[in-house]
């Protein structure tokens, strides 16, 4: 899989939503290769889209269309500032339900100091994590070549979520979030999506 994240700061978030409503009735239909988007905007206005493909060959593809370039000049008139773009096809993807039925999306950005080693910690005690968050009904992470990465967990709502942060983890739950959280290189970066837009082939 490769990922494309785009992210700015958007001045209409309901227009914003109506340009990937027409993206998804005019475009989604020759994008060869996509497998869907997760997008949204904060509260305080900042946008962020992360569109799935099967290959990094078939992104290309679909942004050399005229078509998708006509889009994204058009959409691009709601940001207040230039997008910045992320690219990776080191991605994982985990799910224990359906994402695209999910009420809420925190997509967290950062950098690991150990990227390979906190891939590690992630996928551990699998079980254990769906006993202990049934609200996480899947996740996506997408890591670059400096270490930065980009992760996208989906909720079934976002009470459930903030629920399901006060709980007292297990012990070996515990160590791995502490091991996580240790191999931190700078301080993350919160995307709290509670309108998420969810995009797929039809």
């Amino acid at each position: 899989m490769f990922v494309q994240v785009i992210q700015g700061q958007i001045t209409d978030a309901e227009q914003a939503h109506t340009a990937f409503d027409r993206w998804m009735e005019e475009l989604a239909p020759e994008a060869t290769g996509w497998l869907g988007s997760t997008a949204g905007v904060t509260a305080d206005g900042r946008f962020i889209v992360l569109a799935r493909f099967d290959s990094a060959d078939a992104a290309r593809r679909n942004s050399e269309s005229p078509a998708q370039d006509k889009w994204w000049h058009e959409f691009s008139t709601l940001l207040t500032g230039s997008a910045i773009f992320h690219e990776s096809e080191d991605v994982t993807v985990d799910q224990s339900g359906d994402p695209n039925a999910a009420g809420f999306v925190q997509v967290i950005q950062g950098r690991a100091s150990n990227p390979e080693r906190a891939r590690a910690l992630m996928a551990e005690h699998p079980e254990e994590w769906a006993a202990f968050r049934p609200d996480i009904i899947g996740s996506l992470l997408a890591i670059y070549d400096d270490g930065a990465f980009t992760t996208a967990l989906y909720f079934t709502s976002e009470a459930e979520a903030r629920e399901g942060e006060r709980k007292e983890p297990p012990a070996s739950l515990k160590a791995t979030m502490d091991e996580l959280n240790s191999l931190d290189a700078e301080q993350p970066v919160f995307f709290d999506l509670d309108q998420p837009w969810l995009f797929s082939p039809r």
